[in-house]
C-alpha cells in the first residue's frame, strides 16, 4: 500500500513562506480570534538563530486594504513610543504576517505598567478625528472618516454620531439585529451627544487602539502586554477603556488604577456605556443574538435612563 500523501501546507503559511523568502518547516493554527484565520508559521533559515516562528494570518475575500489598514495601524501605534506592538514583515491582500510573541501569563506587575503605558498612549496626540484619507476597519466592518481632518476637540460628538453610530445602527437594522425601539434610542442618543452631560468634556483626538478587548492585549512570556489587531485612530480614550470592560480583561482593575494615577478621569464610569455602545452594535451587525438589545439598553443607560 502506498504511503499516504502528505497534507498540504495552509495557504496562509505557504504564503508566508514565498513572501519571506524562506523554506517552510511547519505550522499550526492558533486561536484568539473570530474573523480570521491564524497560524504559528516555523520557517527555516532564522536569522539569529530562534526556532524562526513567525504569526501569519488571513481572511478569505478581504478588501484589497484590509490587512494594510491593520498593519498601518500597528505603525499608528508604535509612532507614539508608548504601547508595545509587533513588527510587520508582511502585509498583503491575502496574509498579514508579523512577529510571533511567545504567550505568557498576565500578572500584578505586567498589568500596572500596561496600564501606564496606555495612559501615555492616550496623551499622544492624533492630527484629526478617525483617519481621513486612510482606510479602517473595526473587525471586518470599514469605518467612515470625515473628508478633511477635523481636530476639533468639541467636534467628537458630531464624528462619533456620524462616522460610528449611526452606520452601525443603519446595518444592524438592515441585518434584522435591532428592534426598532432600541434603534429609536439610539438614534435619540446621537441627538443628545452635544450635551456635556451625555458626552463628557470636549477631548482632543488621541492615538488609541480602538478595539481594545481583551484578546487583543496579547500578554507575552517575557512579561509584557502587546497591542495586537488594532483599528488605531484619532479617537476618545474612553472608547479604549471601556472596551476593555465590555468582556473582561485578567487583571483590569490593577490596569484602571495604574491608568488613571497617570491620567485621571473624572466621571468616566457613567459614560462607559457611551463608549460601549459602538462595539455592541459591530457585535449586533456581526453575530446577532442579544447584542441588539444590548445596544439599546446601552443607549438608555448613556443618556441617564
Amino acid at each position: 500500500m502506498a504511503a499516504p500523501s502528505p497534507r498540504p501546507a495552509p495557504r496562509p503559511a505557504a504564503r508566508t513562506a514565498e513572501l519571506l523568502g524562506r523554506p517552510l518547516r511547519a505550522a499550526s493554527p492558533v486561536g484568539g480570534g473570530s474573523i480570521c484565520d491564524a497560524y504559528r508559521v516555523v520557517l527555516g533559515d532564522a536569522p539569529g538563530g530562534g526556532d524562526g516562528a513567525v504569526f501569519a494570518k488571513a481572511l478569505d475575500a478581504a478588501p484589497a486594504d484590509f490587512f494594510a489598514a491593520e498593519a498601518a495601524g500597528l505603525a499608528r501605534l508604535r509612532a507614539t513610543g508608548t504601547v508595545p506592538v509587533p513588527e510587520v514583515y508582511a502585509a498583503e491582500r491575502d496574509v498579514l504576517v508579523l512577529e510571533w510573541l511567545e504567550p505568557g501569563a498576565p500578572d500584578r506587575t505586567a498589568a500596572e505598567r500596561f496600564g501606564r503605558l496606555l495612559a501615555a498612549l492616550h496623551e499622544s496626540p492624533a492630527p484629526s478625528w478617525g483617519t481621513p484619507g486612510e482606510p479602517c476597519y473595526l473587525g471586518p466592518l470599514p469605518l467612515t472618516s470625515p473628508r478633511e481632518p477635523v481636530a476639533d476637540p468639541a467636534a467628537w460628538p458630531r464624528f462619533h454620531a456620524e462616522h460610528r453610530l449611526l452606520p452601525l445602527l443603519r446595518a444592524a437594522v438592515d441585518s434584522g439585529h435591532l428592534a426598532p425601539q432600541d434603534a429609536r434610542d439610539i438614534e435619540r442618543l446621537c441627538d443628545s451627544l452635544g450635551d456635556e452631560e451625555v458626552s463628557g468634556p470636549p477631548q482632543q483626538p488621541a492615538v488609541i487602539h480602538g478595539d481594545l478587548w481583551s484578546g487583543n492585549v496579547h500578554w507575552t512570556a517575557d512579561g509584557r502586554a502587546v497591542l495586537i489587531d488594532p483599528a488605531a485612530q484619532g479617537g476618545h480614550p474612553e472608547t479604549d477603556l471601556a472596551m476593555l470592560q465590555l468582556f473582561g480583561c485578567p487583571e483590569l482593575p490593577r490596569i484602571l488604577a495604574a491608568y488613571e494615577e497617570v491620567r485621571p478621569l473624572p466621571g468616566r464610569q457613567a459614560r462607559v456605556p457611551l463608549h460601549q455602545l459602538q462595539h455592541l452594535l459591530v457585535h449586533a451587525v456581526l453575530f446577532g443574538g442579544g447584542y441588539g438589545a444590548s445596544s439599546g439598553a446601552a443607549a438608555r443607560a448613556a443618556l441617564g435612563g
